[in-house]
């Protein structure tokens, strides 16, 4: 079944709970990701993004190309930009997509129309990606901390004085801040 995009924007809207102008963003990046790498919405992790934001935009990006934290797809290097990598795992390429500035002096409204209207070469500058397309995500296996009984992935558990512990039990060793 193919969505036209107003079908796949009303999907996003209802996913996301509002209509935005991150939103608007997020959804532009992936249909334009989705262009130059020929792909398609991600049953598995065929498609990876990388997010440098947590902002609304990644919500469409999770609708319009299927890319979700716990399929692994869908990661995230915090840097506060509105910046996405995109890999297609079928083909190895990937690209980053950065939004520009929009214009100063803009009413709410009109970055709205800006963002859903403005041309693509315009709203995002394109660069190679600066991380490596990630691996596919692991399974672990997982071990209850012995301090709080919770049950913890293998990875990220800590041993202290002989212990399998949790990282919130887990007290890390600092010389300098004692």
């Amino acid at each position: 079944m193919t969505m036209n995009n107003q079908e796949l924007w009303n999907r996003c809207i209802e996913f996301h709970g509002h209509s935005c102008g991150g939103l608007a963003i997020g959804f532009r990046a992936a249909l334009y990701a989705k262009s130059l790498l020929d792909l398609d919405f991600s049953d598995d992790e065929q498609t990876v993004c990388v997010a440098e934001n947590d902002s609304c935009s990644v919500d469409a990006v999770q609708v319009v190309l299927g890319c979700s934290v716990g399929k692994g797809n869908l990661l995230f290097h915090m840097t506060g930009k509105q910046a996405f990598s995109f890999y297609n795992r079928v083909t190895g390429k990937s690209v980053r997509l950065i939004t520009r500035l929009k214009p100063q002096g803009m009413t709410k409204e009109q970055s709205f129309a800006y963002y859903r209207e403005t041309p693509d070469e315009q709203l995002f500058e394109i660069k190679e990606t600066r991380i490596p397309m990630p691996e596919e995500a692991r399974l672990f296996e997982s071990y209850i901390c012995e301090s709080c009984g919770e049950l913890t992935a293998s990875n990220w558990i800590r041993i202290r004085e002989g212990k399998k512990l949790c990282i919130d039990c887990y007290q890390s060793y600092d010389r300098f801040h004692v």
